[in-house]
C-alpha cells in the first residue's frame, strides 16, 4: 500500500533535520585550534601583509601614482605588527629590534626602486649592496635568539626574498606582466615558507607559551 504523501514528507523532514542536527553536533566536537594554530596562521597573515604591501607600494611607485606613499605607510605599520608579534617570546627590546631591521629593509628597498626606475645604476648597486647586508644583520639577529634559526638557512630565505622583490620590481618596470604575476606568486609561496620557519622555531623554543 502506497504511503500518503503526508506521511512521506514527514518522514523525509525527520531525515532531513536529524542529518542537520548531526552536523551541527559534528561541528561542536570539531577541536579549537591551538596556541601553536593560531601563532602559524598569524605568521602567515603577517607575512602576506608584508609581501602584498611591498607589491602594493612596487606598483604605485613604479607608475608614478600618489598612493605610493599610503602604501609605504601600510608597509611600515606591517614591520612593527611583525616585531609586537615576537615581544610575547623574546621581549619588547628584541621585538622593536626586529621593528627597526624590518624597516630599514623597507627603506632600502625604496632606494633600490626609486634607483631602479630612474636608471641610476651606481645608485641601484649601493642601494642593493645595503639591502644584502641587512638582510645578514636579521639572520644574525634572529639566529641569536632562537637556535632553531640557523644563520644560513635564515640568510637563505631572506636573500631569495630579496632576489624575487628585486625581480618583481624589474618585471614591472619592463611591463613584463606575465613574468610580474609568475614572480609574484613565487614571492608569495616563498612568504608562507618563510612565515612557517619562523613559527616552527617559535613553537619548538617555546612548547609552553604557544
Amino acid at each position: 500500500m502506497r504511503k500518503p504523501l503526508t506521511t512521506s514528507l514527514l518522514a523525509l523532514t525527520f531525515t532531513l533535520g536529524a542529518c542537520s542536527a548531526l552536523n551541527t553536533a559534528a561541528g561542536t566536537l570539531e577541536a579549537p585550534m591551538t596556541g601553536a594554530m593560531t601563532l602559524r596562521e598569524n605568521m602567515r597573515k603577517l607575512w602576506s601583509d608584508h609581501v602584498v604591501w611591498t607589491r602594493q607600494y612596487i606598483v604605485a611607485a613604479v607608475a608614478g601614482d600618489p598612493s605610493a606613499t599610503t602604501a609605504l605607510n601600510r608597509l611600515m605599520k606591517n614591520q612593527e605588527d611583525i616585531g609586537n608579534a615576537v615581544k610575547p617570546y623574546y621581549g619588547d627590546a628584541a621585538g622593536a629590534k626586529l621593528t627597526d631591521l624590518l624597516k630599514q629593509h623597507i627603506a632600502i628597498a625604496g632606494d633600490l626602486v626609486a634607483a631602479a626606475k630612474a636608471g641610476d645604476n651606481a645608485k641601484k648597486t649601493d642601494a642593493d649592496a645595503r639591502w644584502h647586508a641587512n638582510a645578514a644583520d636579521i639572520a644574525t639577529f634572529l639566529s641569536g635568539a632562537n637556535p632553531n634559526w640557523t644563520k644560513d638557512a635564515l640568510l637563505g630565505m631572506l636573500n631569495n626574498h630579496l632576489s624575487l622583490t628585486t625581480q618583481e620590481a624589474v618585471d614591472r618596470l619592463q611591463k613584463n606582466w606575465s613574468d610580474d604575476q609568475m614572480t609574484f606568486d613565487k614571492i608569495y609561496n616563498q612568504a608562507m615558507d618563510m612565515a612557517d620557519a619562523l613559527s616552527s622555531g617559535i613553537i619548538k623554543q617555546f612548547p609552553t607559551k604557544v
